[in-house]
């Protein structure tokens, strides 16, 4: 009896078998095979950070997946007490490629060795694609809140901006900005503009308020910034960058006075999508 060697793949499409170089079979019309002998090659994504536990992107990966009805990918999240442990954890987990969040979006980039201009330039980098065994950064935040923010705005004239927070989420906030032409404001606890002396009359010709600041997120979801919320009314466009909780106070506060608000879940799920187009490319 002749028997000879095949390789056996498991098809993204449709997830079916089909022989590969099988050469002849005694039953043309079947390849039989042992499914326990079968190991599919799964391409691994993930999430750095510090402090993962309620993050967005390991659960809206993991539907996606499901709703691709792929096996071949997974994304898990990664919690690192140093950037220092980065190249080894990308050796270790075979990772393709990865987001990278607080507080690692600039540090992250001296282990780099290219980046996009446009990461260049926002000087941070939260989608990192690894290939040929060199890890290429990305920004696409960018991506993310400039169509967060067309959809929030709906085409309505926004021709200033107040920005709270100057920390790493605030720089792909504020390229953006620059991008469209809107002028802007930042307001931070020690700059030269800061909550002490943010005028009622400043937040009134402003059209639209941006929270950089993780003031609010779960689990400190009594803290808000302290602004003066009796300036805003019913034309104003409020976001905050936070997502958990769905409302913060800041929202609510913004809400409450009849200002149209948005948080930042469909920013993450927008950069999510683009990070999966350029890991895919």
């Amino acid at each position: 009896k002749r028997t000879r060697q095949f390789l056996v793949r498991k098809r993204p499409k449709d997830l079916g078998l089909h022989c590969v170089n099988a050469g002849w079979l005694f039953n043309r019309d079947s390849c039989r095979v042992d499914r326990n002998q079968i190991t599919t090659i799964v391409t691994r994504y993930g999430l750095i950070g510090a402090s993962l536990s309620h993050s967005f992107s390991p659960r809206y990966f993991e539907q996606k997946f499901k709703g691709m009805r792929s096996s071949d990918y997974s994304y898990k999240a990664f919690e690192l007490d140093s950037i220092n442990k980065v190249a080894q954890l990308i050796d270790k987990e075979s990772l393709k490629g990865f987001n990278i969040t607080i507080p690692f979006k600039e540090s992250i980039i001296p282990f780099l060795d290219e980046m996009t201009p446009e990461a260049e330039a926002i000087g941070a980098v939260n989608c990192v694609q690894v290939k040929e065994g060199k890890m290429v950064g990305f920004n696409t935040d960018v991506d993310g809140f400039k169509g967060a923010l067309e959809e929030f705005t709906e085409g309505n004239r926004i021709e200033r901006a107040i920005v709270l927070g100057n920390g790493g989420a605030a720089k792909a906030v504020l390229y953006v900005l620059n991008g469209l032409g809107i002028l802007y404001e930042i307001v931070s606890r020690k700059g030269d503009k800061n909550y002490e002396n943010l005028a009622a009359s400043e937040v009134r010709r402003a059209d639209l308020i941006i929270n950089t600041t993780p003031l609010g997120m779960h689990p400190d979801e009594l803290s808000f910034p302290d602004i003066p919320y009796e300036a805003l009314t019913s034309r104003h466009f409020v976001m905050d960058l936070v997502y958990n909780p769905a409302q913060t106070l800041f929202l609510k506060k913004a809400s409450i006075l009849g200002a149209s608000t948005m948080n930042g879940e469909r920013m993450l799920a927008l950069q999510a999508e683009k990070s999966w187009d350029i890991w895919q490319g």
